[in-house]
Formats: C-alpha cells, sequence, structure tokens
C-alpha cells in the first residue's frame, strides 16, 4: 500500500471511513504496526512514562523526542509518522516553536507535528503552519497542562467544560491545524466536534463517533503496568508473557537446562583434537 499522506486522511473523513492511529517509541514496534497496515503513528511524549519510567510527560525533552522519532521513522517508512511536541518545545515563543517543529522533520523526517491546546497555542500553531509544517492540534485532556486542569481528568463534562472544548477544537483548526486529537472527552462531544470541523478529529478516549482512534501501544499490548485508562482496550498481554518467559529462562539456566546442545557453536572438525592435546584436557 503506498504511504498515505494528509490529503488521504481528509479524505477517508469525507468517506466516513475510520483512521486507525496507535503510539510507537522504537524500531520493532513500528516495524509491526507497519506490518499490521496502521494509518498514522504517533511518536509521543508518553515515552516519558512508558519508555523512560518518569512519572509524567514534563521531563521528555526534544532530543528524546526525536531519537525515538528516528527509529520509528526507520522501522515504518511507508506510515505516516508524527511527532509530539513536548512540554517547553513551542510555549515560550513562536519562533521556538518553528525551530523545534523544523528539528522534527529535518532530524527524524516525520510527516507531522503534534502540540497540545487550544485557544491559547493557536498562534504557535499559525506559525508552523506557515513554516511548511502539518500540524495536529490536540486539545481535552492536555497531560502537559494536566496540572491546571487538577489533574488527569476528563474534560467537557460540563455544559461549560464543552463550550470550552469545542472552542478550543474551531480555534486550532482556523489556526491552520489538519488534523486534531481528542483526549478524554465525553463521546457526544467528540461526536459533536467531529461533525463540526473539516479537519479528521481523533479519538483517545472521545468516543467512537471520531474520525479514527489512538491508542497508547503500550498500553493497547499490556506492556505498561502503573495504570491503565478507562478507554483503554488491551489486545495482549505482554507484561505476562514476558514475565512468564524469563521465568522459564531464570529455571532452565539454574536447572543447567539451558543452553542445550542445540545452543552451541563447536569447533571445526579435527580442531577439538589439536585443542584438547596442547591444553591437556
Amino acid at each position: 500500500m503506498p504511504k498515505k499522506m494528509i490529503h488521504d486522511f481528509h479524505a477517508m473523513k469525507e468517506r466516513g471511513e475510520k483512521i486507525t492511529f496507535l503510539t510507537a517509541y522504537d524500531f520493532p514496534t513500528a516495524q509491526f504496526a507497519e506490518a499490521a497496515g496502521l494509518d498514522m503513528l504517533l511518536v509521543g511524549d508518553s515515552l516519558g512514562m512508558c519508555v523512560y519510567g518518569y512519572a509524567g510527560t514534563i521531563p521528555v525533552t526534544m532530543d528524546q523526542c526525536i531519537a525515538h522519532a528516528d527509529a520509528v521513522r526507520r522501522g515504518a517508512p511507508g506510515t505516516f509518522v508524527i511527532g509530539d511536541m513536548p512540554f517547553m518545545s513551542y510555549q515560550s515563543s513562536s519562533d521556538g516553536a518553528v525551530e523545534n517543529a523544523g528539528r522534527f522533520l529535518k532530524e527524524a523526517a516525520v510527516d507531522a507535528v503534534k502540540l497540545e491546546g487550544g485557544v491559547r497555542v493557536a498562534p504557535r500553531i499559525r506559525a508552523i503552519v506557515d513554516a511548511g509544517i502539518v500540524v495536529m492540534g490536540h486539545i481535552g485532556l492536555t497531560p502537559q497542562s494536566s496540572g491546571q486542569l487538577g489533574g488527569h481528568k476528563a474534560q467537557g463534562r460540563t455544559l461549560e467544560s464543552a463550550r470550552a472544548v469545542v472552542a478550543d477544537a474551531l480555534a486550532v483548526q482556523e489556526a491552520g491545524a489538519q488534523m486534531i486529537l481528542l483526549e478524554a472527552i465525553p463521546p457526544e462531544v467528540g461526536a459533536h466536534v467531529a461533525r463540526t470541523l473539516s479537519i479528521p478529529a481523533l479519538s483517545i478516549g472521545a468516543g467512537a463517533g471520531c474520525d479514527g482512534q489512538l491508542l497508547i501501544v503500550s498500553d493497547m499490548i499490556g506492556q505498561f503496568q502503573a495504570f491503565t485508562p478507562k478507554f483503554v482496550k488491551k489486545y495482549c498481554d505482554v507484561a505476562g508473557t514476558v514475565t512468564e518467559a524469563m521465568k522459564r529462562y531464570v529455571d532452565d539456566v539454574r536447572a543447567v537446562r539451558f543452553p542445550a546442545e542445540d545452543h552451541c557453536y563447536h569447533m571445526l572438525e579435527g580442531e577439538r583434537e589439536k585443542f584438547e592435546a596442547e591444553f591437556e584436557l
């Protein structure tokens, strides 16, 4: 299949065809995702928790995001890849936002960048778009500013909060973003935003009425163990499978069942005798 680009996602929205979207942080996961036929991959700042064990996304740096995006790009050359702008890579100035967004394209060859916020970051979105870079917005629950939201809490659950979500969505589209991610909002709000906007509205906990779905791959495969958001569906239990495999390895090594004969390299024919004679074995 040819690699999908931004116009393909807009066409999918018009046809009512759902967009499939996962995070990825490394080369092998990206390979698996491309083989599975994913439409898009996000190198999310969630790597802070899923890869580095941070308590949240705040410590994640541009260098970390770019290194992981570079690995994902090599693993999935035929998939649309989005680089996630980490905390303080775009908040301080439009010039800084453009420079950091440009780094993603120059150093990791991503297809787009994502940044959190609605009305308040619209000028940053516009600046990046004006530099010729495709932008995905991100509203609703925005982890980088979760302290202002009172923690990692769903948004849009009251009329006032839902109005703010809709206003943010419209501001992101008006600023020139060509896609938007809606996180942890009620499905009726997510569906309304998707119907209202002309750009694809992707959901991570925003209901089936959106134009596609995103999950954190570490949640989806049961690898991340610290907590599981309500909106996650686990499709396998990697943690259980890998832990059990490691236990079997420990048992085999201690019982001298591993390595077995099949796992060993042998000396060339006639060389063992010379070796044993020389070392008097």
